[in-house]
């Protein structure tokens, strides 16, 4: 074992408002963190966390990650769609036609989130959160299946998609043309290294995979690092 998602993080100028809203859309129960973060642990006691740090970027485009949601009937999905509206989501128009079956919502802080219709193969098994579908290109796709030693589960027409051996939430990439990166991304990934791994160690092999430190590397509490398409993660 390396790398470990360990969580994914929000910034956000009301860390708890957001953390809120989550809790109510996913079901978590939210827990205080130190610096002011707010955390939703998983539901299970394993998997990933989600994380809200205090954050004051402006939102200047959509962002280049997102959550997908699961359905498991029309009703399901109607629901999920209801809760969120009635917690402080919005609808959106990220140029969706009116023949797909998903629905386009934003949070409070405006990060878009997509509510997937019921019947997605893709997605089946893998829980609520079926998916944090990314902006990015199919060398970033290898370059987080070599880091989380996550096997590829999606390979086809530039799009790419891993997931943990144990199941769960995958994470997409879906291929060129990817937007350019402008300012702090939003949603990002924080690492942890294994047991017994040390932190140079693993900074060492991920930059031989294709990372990069940028400046002193300092961000939220850890390392901060980018990968080969330049959205930011950390330990």
């Amino acid at each position: 074992m390396t790398s470990q998602l360990f969580a994914i993080c929000f910034r956000s100028p009301r860390p708890s408002e957001a953390a809120r809203f989550w809790s109510e859309v996913l079901g978590r129960q939210p827990a205080g963190g130190p610096g002011g973060d707010v955390v939703l642990p998983p539901p299970d006691g394993a998997g990933f966390r989600i994380r809200f740090l205090p954050g004051q970027e402006p939102k200047t485009g959509e962002n280049r990650a997102h959550f997908d949601l699961t359905s498991t009937s029309p009703e399901d999905q109607r629901a999920t769609v209801a809760r969120a509206l009635e917690h402080g989501g919005r609808h959106i128009d990220v140029g969706q036609t009116p023949d797909e079956g998903h629905v386009v919502l934003a949070d409070p802080d405006g990060n878009e989130f997509c509510v997937i219709e019921p019947g997605n193969e893709f997605l089946a098994g893998t829980g609520f959160i079926g998916a944090l579908a990314c902006d990015g290109t199919r060398k970033v796709g290898y370059f987080w299946s070599r880091a989380l030693e996550w096997p590829l589960v999606w390979d086809q027409d530039e799009e790419t998609a891993v997931q943990s051996p144990d199941g769960g939430t995958k994470i997409t990439w879906g291929g060129p043309p990817v937007a350019p990166k402008t300012g702090v991304n939003r949603l990002f990934l924080e690492l942890a290294p294994a047991d017994g791994i040390g932190l140079e160690a693993e900074c060492e092999r991920l930059v031989g995979l294709g990372a990069t430190r940028p400046g002193d590397g300092a961000g939220d509490g850890g390392v901060l690092m980018l990968d080969p398409d330049t959205p930011d993660y950390q330990f």
